[in-house]
């Protein structure tokens, strides 16, 4: 039976990360949090107020003497293999891990240091950004959405009530697809140097539409079942949005990290070779987005 007030863990206090912990904190629910930095705090700001999640915030794996009921994993994909040590001393083989992370292949990137059983993948919906005081700032609701799964019970009872929604959807295919074709687009802000601003050009709404389709036909070949709408949709969010808005992955490129760019948008032209999809543009921008990530130069 599920406990009604289950163990938790964080690995990663990111910016996804801190708003995950904060919500837990802020109803009385704190949860371990793991990193690779020493904090004494952590911060997360949004509009009418801020949480203050105590630390410390643990860095050494050696020094877990339990492990818990759920854990939830907010690191980079370039990350994986450098909290594996956290997995060990966290996770026992009941343990339900929450996987908060772009694209639509963690269980597939988890399975070499977990039993894919346990992992559980999410779709983030929130745009939260680490600030040059570390502190994080929330730009709106949090919510995720988890496939219609016994282990996502687990999230749903530790995140009741808190500021970040749960939703279950029982086609997690077509809304993990759905999140995955907002961050391929979102990977020509790495390109451009600019935040979402950059959509009102013409030229760059009529290159994000064309490469959304492109993504449109690979989702669908995946099993995603995705309107014809969708790019305009997608396209119409970053009109809509602050012009100062920016995304995960032109924050590491700014910051001179890895790139998530495989997961992101190397996905789309692998998967359609697989397909025999043609992917120009894809073929135009993986490229030099893994140059803009991993060099030389």
């Amino acid at each position: 039976m599920m406990s009604e007030n289950p163990t938790v863990a964080l690995v990663g206090p990111g910016a996804i990360g801190t708003t995950i912990a904060a919500a837990l904190h802020e109803v009385g629910r704190t949860p371990t949090v793991c990193g690779r930095t020493a904090h004494d705090h952590l911060e997360l700001r949004f509009d009418g107020g801020q949480v203050v999640v105590p630390g410390p915030v643990h860095t050494d794996p050696a020094g877990i003497k339990r492990m818990f009921d759920l854990v939830f994993i907010a690191v980079k994909s370039t990350q994986i293999a450098a909290v594996a040590p956290w997995l060990s001393a966290l996770c026992s083989a009941k343990t339900v891990v929450c996987v908060l992370q772009n694209g639509v292949e963690q269980k597939a990137l988890f399975a070499p240091y977990l039993s894919a059983s346990l992992v559980l993948p999410s779709v983030v919906w929130f745009p939260a950004q680490r600030e040059p005081d570390a502190s994080v700032w929330l730009r709106e609701n949090a919510r995720l959405t988890l496939p219609d799964t016994p282990e996502a019970r687990i999230v749903q009872t530790a995140l009741h009530g808190t500021r970040c929604a749960v939703d279950v959807a029982a086609d997690f295919t077509t809304v993990a697809w759905r999140k995955l074709l907002q961050n391929a687009v979102g990977g020509l802000m790495v390109l451009a140097g600019r935040r979402a601003g950059m959509f009102s050009r013409a030229d760059i709404t009529g290159l994000a539409l064309s490469y959304l389709q492109e993504c449109l036909a690979v989702a669908r070949a995946e099993g995603a079942a995705l309107s014809d709408d969708v790019p305009r949709e997608i396209v119409d969010r970053f009109h809509r949005a602050p012009a100062d808005l920016s995304t995960s992955i032109l924050a590491d490129r700014q910051a001179g990290h890895p790139l998530e760019w495989d997961c992101r948008n190397g996905v789309v032209q692998r998967y359609g070779r697989a397909h025999g999809i043609p992917t120009p543009i894809s073929d135009l921008i993986v490229p030099l987005l893994a140059a803009a990530s991993d060099g030389p130069g």
